[in-house]
């Protein structure tokens, strides 16, 4: 289709070079698992406990085995796990500060490793090993996922649309995050039903005008700033490696009602994830995880001044 030329004005964005250029752009995480499930054939995948329980859709649709497994307070496999054929093993890089991790998983298992870097969306990829990204856990869009693997290719994929799912990105700015939160939600729960499409051009155009750079920068520093508080009354034992870029700053105390005090003060904690609480006994560490560790943001919107508050409120 030809550029149109004249006419109204569309959003002035401005246009670096995308991160994942590279990569197979599809249009959400879960997505991407699916389309390597659908590629790869697996008899049977490891998953961790310590996970989305969207991540069992690909399995329940492709009727495709799956066993879970645990991991230690270090965000490491607790199992041994020895990989029979047609079996593969999925690993998150939590947080995004366990790449040097990652790096021994490789050596360990090879290509029937999966990487699951939603919440690691500036580590590398590694040759010939199937990796994963989604935007929107670290940019303001409502869709989008990045793929790196060498199967075979699904043909004549459809291309996604996004103009009907970013009202609670628009009203965030406009009105407020509380008025957009329904939104958000409703494009949340229709993103896991979405079949396997190419990213969206209008994702795509506002994942080219991001400058990683200046994210990454921030994040790093305002993930130290809570880092050097902190650390002394952190449960969680890790280091920020050289080249992570985090996703949030994972906090735990084991201080009650500190999640709700957080939030009763605008400083919005996710919990990753209630269904562990189901799927896991009570004394276990993932179950520990879901109910004590606190995601504190540290994203490029914020500022030392944000972390300075943030443990303004933890101390109280």
């Amino acid at each position: 289709m030809k550029r149109a030329i004249g006419g109204y004005f569309e959003l002035e964005l401005p246009k670096y070079k995308e991160y994942h250029a590279n990569a197979l752009k599809l249009n959400s995480g879960k997505n991407c698992l699916e389309y390597l499930l659908c590629c790869r054939k697996y008899r049977k995948v490891y998953i961790p406990y310590y996970t989305c329980d969207v991540i069992l859709k690909p399995f329940q649709k492709l009727g495709i085995a799956y066993q879970f497994y645990h991991i230690n307070l270090q965000f490491e496999i607790a199992d041994e796990i020895e990989l029979q054929e047609g079996e593969a093993l999925l690993y998150t890089n939590y947080y995004g500060l366990k790449q040097r991790y990652v790096e021994k998983m490789v050596d360990r298992y090879g290509e029937r490793l999966i990487i699951d870097n939603t919440q690691a969306f500036f580590a590398k990829p590694m040759e010939g090993i199937d990796t994963f990204y989604t935007c929107r856990k670290f940019f303001g869009v409502s869709d989008g996922a990045y793929l790196y693997t060498n199967a075979t290719p699904i043909e004549e994929l459809k291309q996604s649309t996004s103009y009907h799912t970013i009202s609670h990105l628009i009203k965030r700015i406009d009105l407020s995050p509380e008025e957009g939160f329904e939104d958000y939600h409703r494009n949340e729960e229709n993103l896991e039903h979405e079949e396997i499409m190419l990213m969206s051009c209008f994702t795509e155009r506002m994942m080219q005008s991001i400058d990683y750079k200046a994210v990454a920068e921030r994040r790093r520093e305002n993930f130290q700033h809570l880092h050097e508080t902190l650390q002394s009354s952190n449960l969680l034992a890790f280091k920020m490696e050289n080249d992570a870029v985090p996703m949030i700053y994972p906090y735990m105390s084991g201080r009650e009602g500190l999640r709700d005090y957080l939030i009763q003060n605008k400083v919005y904690v996710a919990r990753y994830w209630p269904n562990v609480l189901e799927w896991t006994e009570k004394d276990s560490v993932e179950n520990r995880l879901a109910n004590m560790l606190l995601p504190l943001p540290i994203d490029q919107r914020y500022t030392n001044e944000n972390m300075s508050n943030i443990i303004n409120y933890i101390n109280k």
